[in-house]
């Protein structure tokens, strides 16, 4: 892949010219040091995928996202030093057309191989989506391919949420052939009754998520701490106090994130009613990948932030009013269209 790099901190090229290199089919085509050069590289030289610093000169990365996607758009992964400490600059790179986040890797350190095999990870994500072939791309990770895992539906949702989970659980059977994971903005200590009385207005089977379980057909299993739910290599779940800073607990984006990075298999994603803005950029990164997303219309929401900013950013790829979601969820796991 021909990938250009808009950034103005030489230790972030740097960084980011290092993890390129590992893999033989990717080549930096060039370097902006502003977002103003990267309009004008953009224009000359259009890459497979442009790395795009959000704080640069003359014009930030919002706006050069923005021009590029007016005059020559191409596919553009935001690489920040922190995307939780730039939530709303990624928001908004991200409703100019951006596709994805991620945080800058670092050169030395413990995760300094995990920070750049991440950025990677997203690289290849982007050029599934946007057709570009990565003939040379490293192996599946051991035990990774010929997983067949029952695909997953994950759902985020907070006010409102519980009688919106209520209805779309309802209308699934039984035996539905997909698991449930469900991320709902709720104090652990109410995390227990909701899932209780779940449980009771569904066919399906309803409870807290446990660390170490793994996903299962026909159950539904909600996050229940204060910490986030999250999904990890080996298909399991499992909790992280890891994003600290952002202010939703258990949050959307944390789950929806995991499962973009470590699920083997197939998923749906949906957001349904809620405050804020917490699950919009995670469901845009399910949506890269390839999955089916939706999100809850504006007149069936008790409150249209959450799922108003998944359309802003193009995240959904189906907005629906709350009671064909479930029917939506049930032609598609059935006809493992996804």
């Amino acid at each position: 892949m021909k990938i250009g790099i808009a950034n103005d901190m030489p230790l972030a090229v740097e960084a980011l010219r290092q993890a390129i290199a590992t893999r033989p089919g990717h080549r930096v085509l060039w370097v902006a040091s502003n977002g103003e050069e990267a309009v004008q590289h953009c224009a000359a030289q259009v890459p497979d995928v442009i790395l795009m610093d959000l704080v640069m000169p003359k014009i930030d990365g919002v706006e050069a996202t923005r021009r590029i996607m007016a005059r020559s758009p191409c596919p553009i992964l935001i690489v920040t030093s922190s995307i939780g400490a730039n939530a709303w600059r990624v928001y908004e790179a991200m409703g100019a057309g951006a596709l994805d986040a991620v945080d800058t890797p670092v050169l030395a350190g413990p995760g300094a191989r995990r920070s750049m095999d991440l950025l990677l990870a997203k690289i290849e994500q982007i050029g599934k989506v946007s057709g570009v072939p990565d003939v040379l791309a490293r192996p599946a990770a051991a035990g990774a391919a010929g997983r067949n895992e029952a695909p997953i539906v994950a759902i985020g949702s907070s006010a409102g949420g519980p009688s919106a989970l209520a209805a779309v659980l309802g209308a699934l059977p039984a035996d539905f052939a997909a698991s449930v994971v469900i991320v709902q903005h709720v104090d652990q200590s109410f995390a227990a009754g909701m899932a209780a009385w779940l449980d009771s207005q569904t066919p399906l089977t309803v409870r807290v998520a446990l660390e170490g379980e793994a996903p299962a057909p026909g159950v539904a299993l909600l996050a229940g701490t204060n910490d986030h739910l999250c999904m990890t290599a080996g298909g399991k779940l499992a909790y992280t106090r890891e994003p600290a800073e952002t202010p939703y607990r258990p949050s959307v984006d944390a789950f929806f994130h995991s499962l973009v990075e470590h699920w083997a298999g197939e998923a749906v994603g949906a957001l349904l009613t809620g405050m804020g803005r917490d699950g919009a950029i995670g469901l845009k990164a399910m949506r890269a990948k390839g999955w089916y997303t939706i999100a809850q219309d504006e007149a069936t929401s008790a409150v249209y932030g959450m799922p108003k900013a998944a359309a802003a950013l193009l995240a959904a790829r189906t907005i629906l009013p709350l009671d064909a979601i479930a029917p939506e969820l049930r032609g598609r796991i059935a006809l493992r269209r996804f």
